[in-house]
């Protein structure tokens, strides 16, 4: 560095004295956001504490604050200055709490509070600032909770790899959808065995190693590629490793030998392969700084008065402001309307059935203002249930949406085993209970006039009504049979009763 480029940059003390009421706004725009959006960070902080996908989030902090300090040396040589440009980030995370308050889904909401977090820093602290915080700030994204959506993804991929091996040992084996078939038992690729905790706590890991280990943006994508493709693998092996040994020494050994085996020692052995085998290709030295002042600091840097950090930091909070006060005001216009009770429609070819079931199944609708369940027979002697749930206004908790409402309720021994072939603005899936016994079912939302397959599309109709005004009653529906061969009998049983808007017009009235 010339003389010209010392003089040009800031003292020492004038960067100390831009810090300090620096951090102090910033400190204050963070409580300031963390207190009104208060119900979402407690949300967040109990998914960390409760639930053991998660645990691992309780870690970020701590490292996101060692990352800092680590930067502590190079921070002090640059200066904060308030930037306009990071109150766009944080009108985008007040629009992504907006949206998932509006469509009832937490991963945004708690997307959108990180996010405008994000924006303070950068609105408070500047441009400059941020570049020397950019990796602690992108990590910080790890503090949301996201990857269960991918666990029927992962369970499926588990079972194919499972199937593959044990194709290779000769150990004759079937499978439909996530259970898996052998001489020496029946075997489920639950939830728990999806190895969604080991792969987001293993991208969590890599993404770290992969920023202080690595220079070359090449070798950082491949580490995380491999810390992606290696506890699926994994994951694979020890299914299948469980279902070998379960053939060989009976299952209760298997179980035992699963949960201490790979529990404790099988995935600490991947975490110390991946890192072994990165180790080799590491191009950073671990006294390596972790930028260069000189490069990201202004010959000129742009200064400006405590106004500029006062409005930023006011600024910072009426945007993210906006968007509960826009939800409460809708909030307060909505009203309820409860339909009479609802008794069960006349079906043609169809009757009121007290069949029993070959194993206990009910469909679930937690929270519903009003609910109808009944069987149907027809005079083959096929059998349908029908559940009918209904919302006057949905929210998050209290909606027929969500994990374990539907046709597969939870903590029960029902499993979900494959996706069937959807019906018309439907989704069908089928389950299985021990026995094995099967069951189809066939499962819709409808948001006002509008029928979809739930999932995403009811979302966003419910997003819809809730941000612009219009009919938010819900209802849930779910037509099913037990048995293997039974979706022409819920086909059929939709037809005669005129299909699934009419059904629900008849039950609750929502026509008239």
């Amino acid at each position: 560095m010339t003389a010209s480029d010392t003089l040009d940059r800031p003292s020492a003390a004038g960067a100390v004295g831009a810090w300090r009421p620096s951090l102090v706004l910033l400190a204050a725009a963070a409580a300031g956001l963390l207190l009104l959006f208060r119900g979402d960070a407690a949300d967040m902080v109990s998914v960390w504490w409760n639930s053991s996908t998660f645990n691992h989030c309780l870690l970020i902090i701590p490292i996101i604050g060692w990352l800092v300090w680590n930067r502590k040396a190079e921070l002090a040589e640059l200066t904060p200055s308030a930037s306009p440009y990071g109150l766009a980030i944080v009108a985008l995370g007040s629009q992504s709490w907006l949206l998932g308050e509006a469509a009832g889904v937490a991963l945004a909401r708690h997307l959108g509070v990180v996010v405008m977090l994000q924006g303070a820093v950068v609105s408070i602290l500047g441009l400059t600032v941020t570049r020397g915080l950019l990796f602690p700030l992108a990590y910080a994204l790890f503090l949301v909770p996201f990857g269960e959506e991918f666990v029927p993804f992962l369970q499926e991929i588990t079972a194919e790899l499972s199937m593959i091996l044990l194709g290779l040992f000769g150990l004759p084996a079937h499978m439909e959808g996530v259970f898996i078939t052998t001489p020496s038992g029946y075997f489920e690729v639950a939830e728990a065995c999806s190895g969604v905790k080991f792969l987001i706590a293993m991208v969590a890991l890599g993404a770290l190693a992969a920023n202080l280990c690595f220079r070359s943006w090449r070798r950082r994508g491949a580490f995380l590629a491999l810390c992606i493709v290696m506890p699926i693998v994994a994951n694979g092996i020890r299914a299948f490793a469980t279902i070998y040994i379960a053939d060989a020494t009976g299952i209760e050994f298997a179980e035992n030998f699963d949960h201490v085996v790979y529990g404790w020692f099988f995935f600490a052995f991947v975490i110390a392969a991946v890192l072994a085998l990165g180790w080799t290709f590491f191009d950073r030295d671990i006294d390596d700084p972790a930028f260069d002042p000189a490069e990201i600091e202004p010959r000129k840097p742009l200064t400006h008065g405590p106004n500029r950090r006062y409005a930023m930091t006011l600024a910072v909070f009426a945007i993210a402001v906006i968007s509960p006060v826009w939800m409460a005001g809708n909030a307060a216009a909505a009203r309820d309307t409860v339909p009479a009770p609802f008794s069960a429609p006349q079906i043609a070819g169809w009757a009121r059935s007290s069949a029993p079931m070959a194993y206990p199944w009910r469909a679930t609708y937690a929270g519903a203002d009003r609910l109808l369940e009944t069987r149907y027979s027809d005079a083959a002697g096929r059998v349908v249930d029908l559940a009918i749930g209904y919302y006057a206004n949905p929210v998050e908790g209290r909606e027929p949406v969500g994990f374990g409402q539907g046709g597969l309720p939870a903590e029960t021994e029902w499993s979900w085993s494959e996706n069937s072939a959807p019906p018309p603005s439907g989704r069908a899936y089928r389950i299985m209970a021990p026995g094995p016994v099967a069951r189809e079912v066939f499962q819709y939302v409808m948001v006002g006039d509008r029928l979809t397959a739930g999932g995403g599309r009811a979302k966003l109709a419910t997003l819809r009504a809730r941000l612009l005004g219009g009919d938010r009653r819900a209802v849930g529906i779910v037509i099913s049979a037990e048995g293997r061969e039974v979706r022409a009998a819920i086909e059929e049983f939709i037809a005669d009763s005129g299909g699934v808007e009419q059904l629900v017009d008849r039950v609750t009235g929502l026509a008239d």
